[in-house]
This record gives structure tokens, C-alpha cells and sequence, in this order.
């Protein structure tokens, strides 16, 4: 058979590498195999050459590109051993040159705690732009379209050369999904998903995180869908709300939290009126009488059960913001969680005023049910700038919290009906067209529990909130281009 492939993956150990190889090298078609160690190497591992560098920086891209002379050119991102399915790389580099594409990668099997399971993986979109971006640890590319992307990178990446990869490939290459699980890796992060979920918000990844902030903005520029921090003005002129601020609370089956919740509210102290509108989307677990007693005892606690049955969470505040009893400005408490102090309102409703905003974002502390601090601690979103915060919004997995709004832009741009990424759609919306103000100081506790709707996903249904919201990444993405090209710049 006719070797076609070349291969790069990571050296750590003897024994693990070793394995690897060895499945490699019954695959008749791989001409090359390079071990890519940060330290020069005088370890013996038969029938590889040895690269010094590392596969996420952009010097050592440069080297790959030099020693790939094969039609196809394979990463393998792990150094824990690949075991490779029957014609798992001739299907590979067939289905890559069927489809004209830049890149493939497919589904796999994971030996995760001893057992082996499918890890299917989504479907790449024009809006996937997120760096985490799951392809699997093995990605096979087309030598020609991997050459020219790297031969355009004019920048020097320590850890975002891979992501720059992808991205530069895509714009004139089609990344090719195989739903087949076509090979075997191992994985060692048993975390639970609501434990890996803020990974990219940690301050020990600052650094990465900047360097993939360049790259998704040189790319968003490269295809028209870069935005200039220039943005609409707002008079703050409306006037019939029979408040300033309203706190919404949308609820179903919360009896353990939601009266924490409901006091933070009513604790707080402001300057000006405001009311708490709880949207009780039929709990049958005494939610609902919880929130009556409140209500029967404070006219501030607006108690909204909606006559349909078909809502998410994004329907729940629909029905709160389109409530008479609405104020100015639309203020976000989840009903797991706890304002940190009396004067949160006060200071949301202040920063629009001063940062002419039609949404302010704030920060909050990660705690658990007992309120103690847990990793990682303050979730601050400090990547959003004014400058570039509604771009970098297009790479990253959420916006921050807690989140407010105007309400007359909040009732015309709507609220998608669902009960997740809903907020991020809007905020994507606004972002594209309003200033979003920010507080970086905690605002609130986000209790994280076993009863959290994130705290425990399985791969099918983190598959699926991924993909909705790579789609709607792309929906944004798609008419930011639209936004870019018809001139409509604020």
C-alpha cells in the first residue's frame, strides 16, 4: 500500500509512546512518524525522528510544515496510547479527499476509569470559533491545505498555534466531521462537566487565553465579521415603568433555594423603587407556595405563573419583561443563587447610566451549597474590554453574570425560548449593536450543587448544548458579516 500519511504526536514517556507507535506502524499507509519533544531527546524509540518544539507553538507549525512531504499529515494531541480502528486513516484521507477538505476528524472510542464508551463528537460550523473546540486527539489533514495555512501565520504563538491552524484552514477549507468512531484514546480527567466548565475562566490560563483572543480576532477580521468598538447611544429616555429596576427570577422546582434567593432580593437598598418578578414555571414541589407566602407579604414579589406550558427559561423572562409590571431596567438572579450584598441593584443600575449601556455583565463568586468558596473562585470575565469584548464574545463559552438590561431593547430583541445559551444569544444580539457595560467585582454567589442543570452532562446532551451554541455562534457570525458589509457599522 502506498504510505501516504506522515505523523506528529507529543512525546512523554517510553512506554506510552512505544504503544502508539506500534499501532502506527501496522498502519501500512503512515511513511513518517516525529516525536515532538519540548527537550531534545537521546531516548531510542525504533522507526521515529525526533522534532524539538511543542505542536501548540507557532515555531515548531513551521518545522511540521517542513517535514510533512506526504499527501496527508495526522496530529496526535495525546501522549497516552492510540489505538487506531480497523482503516481507521484510509478512511480518514479517502473521506478528507472525497470531500475537498482541509482537515477531518471523526467520533472515537474513550477508555475512561477502566471502561470503554462512544465519544461522538459535533459538527464544525462557520460560528464553532470557540478554542475548545472537541476534534478528538487525532486530526488528519490534507499536507497542502496545512502548508499554506501555516505559511500565512504572521504571528508567534505559544499555545495558540493549533487553534490558528484550524481557523486559518477554514477559511478556505472545509473541516470535515466523520460520525464513525474510527480509534480508541484514553482519557485521565474524570471531572464531572459543571467542574470543567470554567477551565477558560481561570487566572492560571490568563495567558492562553490572550494569545487565543489575537488569533480569533485576526481571523474574525480576515472574514468580515469584525466589529470596530463604535456603538448606538442611549437617552434613557423612557419613562412609563412604574419602577427603575426589576429583578427576574425564572423558577421550576427550586423548593430548597429559592426563598435565599427571593430575601436577597428584598434585602437590597436602593435609591429609587423596584419589584422582584418570579416567573413560576409550574413547580409541583412547593416552589410555588413559597413564593405565594413572599408574595402575600410584600407587593415588590410579582408572582407570574404563564398560561403556556412550553417555555424554557428564555420564555420565562419573555413573559417577565412583557409584564406591565416590568421596570426600566431588567436585573438577572438564577434562582440557585444569592445577590453577595444589599447593594447590587444600586450599583447595576448606576452602571448604565455611566457606561451608556443597554446590558452591564457582572462577576460572581463560585461557592458551594454551604457557601464556601470553590474552584476557581471569582469568575470576573475580565477578557471582555470595550475594545474587543463583543468580538473575544464570538470565542468564549458565556458572557458572564449576573446579567440586567434596558428593558425596551431587551422586549425588541427577545429572549430565544430555551433553557440554555439563551443568555448568550441575547448577549451576542445586543453586543452587535450596544455597548455592555461591566462590573468586574462580585455581585453574587453561584452555588454550585448536584441539582445544578449543568452540574453532571452526559456526552450526548453536552454534544447538544455545543452545538446550539456553535449555532448560534454562526447566526451571529453570519450577520455580523452582513452588519460589516451593508456599512451598518453603529
Amino acid at each position: 500500500m502506498e504510505k501516504l500519511i506522515t505523523f506528529f504526536l507529543p512525546y512523554a514517556s517510553k512506554e506510552e509512546v512505544t504503544l502508539t507507535v506500534e499501532s502506527l506502524q501496522k498502519a501500512e499507509c503512515v511513511e513518517d512518524i516525529f516525536l515532538v519533544a519540548k527537550e531534545p531527546s537521546d531516548i531510542e524509540v525504533g522507526g521515529v525522528e525526533w522534532l524539538t518544539g511543542d505542536l501548540v507553538s507557532t515555531d515548531t507549525l513551521k518545522e511540521v510544515a517542513a517535514k510533512a512531504n506526504t499527501e496527508f499529515t495526522a496530529f496526535y494531541t495525546k501522549t497516552q496510547p492510540l489505538n487506531l480502528g480497523q482503516s481507521a486513516l484510509q478512511r480518514m484521507m479517502q473521506a478528507c479527499e472525497d470531500a475537498g477538505a482541509g482537515l477531518v476528524y471523526s467520533a472515537y472510542y474513550e477508555m475512561k476509569e477502566g471502561k470503554l464508551n462512544a465519544h461522538p463528537v459535533v459538527e464544525y460550523q462557520e460560528g464553532s470559533l470557540r478554542n475548545d473546540f472537541n476534534f478528538g486527539s487525532l486530526i488528519v489533514y490534507k499536507t497542502a491545505a496545512l502548508k499554506e495555512a501555516i505559511a500565512q501565520m504572521d504571528q508567534q504563538y505559544k499555545f495558540a498555534a493549533l487553534y490558528d491552524l484550524r481557523l486559518k484552514i477554514s477559511q478556505g477549507q472545509r473541516l470535515l466531521h466523520m460520525p464513525e468512531l474510527l480509534y480508541t484514546e484514553v482519557e485521565l480527567d474524570t471531572r464531572k462537566s459543571g467542574e470543567k466548565m470554567f477551565d477558560y475562566v481561570d487566572p492560571r490560563n490568563r495567558e492562553v487565553q490572550i494569545e487565543m483572543e489575537q488569533v480569533c480576532t485576526d481571523h474574525l477580521k480576515k472574514v468580515g465579521a469584525y466589529l470596530e468598538p463604535r456603538f448606538k447611544k442611549i437617552e434613557f429616555s423612557a419613562s412609563d415603568f412604574p419602577v427603575e429596576a426589576s429583578v427576574v427570577i425564572p423558577v421550576r422546582n427550586r423548593a430548597k433555594t429559592i426563598a435565599d434567593a427571593i430575601k436577597s432580593v428584598l434585602e437590597q437598598k436602593t435609591s429609587f423603587p423596584f419589584n422582584l418578578i418570579v416567573v413560576d414555571n409550574y413547580s409541583t414541589d412547593g416552589t410555588t407556595d413559597l413564593i405565594r407566602s413572599f408574595a402575600e407579604k410584600d407587593e415588590r414579589v410579582i408572582h407570574i405563573i404563564p398560561e403556556r406550558k412550553d417555555l424554557g427559561i428564555g420564555g420565562c423572562w419573555n413573559e417577565a419583561v412583557a409584564s406591565s409590571k416590568c421596570g426600566k431596567f431588567a436585573i438577572q438572579l438564577d434562582s440557585d443563587d444569592l445577590y453577595i450584598d444589599d447593594n447590587v441593584v444600586e450599583r447595576i443600575v448606576k452602571a448604565f447610566y455611566e457606561q451608556n449601556c443597554a446590558m452591564v455583565v457582572g462577576s460572581y463568586q463560585m461557592v458551594d451549597f454551604k457557601l464556601d468558596v470553590i474552584p476557581p473562585g471569582l469568575i470576573d470575565h475580565k477578557e471582555w474590554t470595550p475594545d474587543n469584548g463583543r468580538n473575544n464574545a464570538l470565542r468564549i463559552n458565556g458572557l458572564g453574570a449576573p446579567r440586567a438590561f434596558y428593558t425596551p431593547v431587551l422586549r425588541d430583541v427577545k429572549v430565544p425560548n430555551t433553557s440554555y445559551g439563551e443568555d448568550y444569544a441575547l448577549g451576542l444580539n445586543i453586543s452587535r449593536h450596544y455597548q455592555i457595560g461591566r462590573i468586574y467585582d462580585p455581585l453574587y454567589l453561584c452555588r454550585r450543587w448536584d441539582d445544578n442543570s449543568d452540574a453532571s452532562l452526559d456526552i450526548n446532551k453536552e454534544n447538544a448544548h455545543n452545538f446550539y451554541k456553535d449555532k448560534i455562534r454562526t447566526l451571529e457570525f453570519w450577520a455580523r458579516q452582513q452588519y460589516v458589509k451593508n456599512g451598518q457599522l453603529v
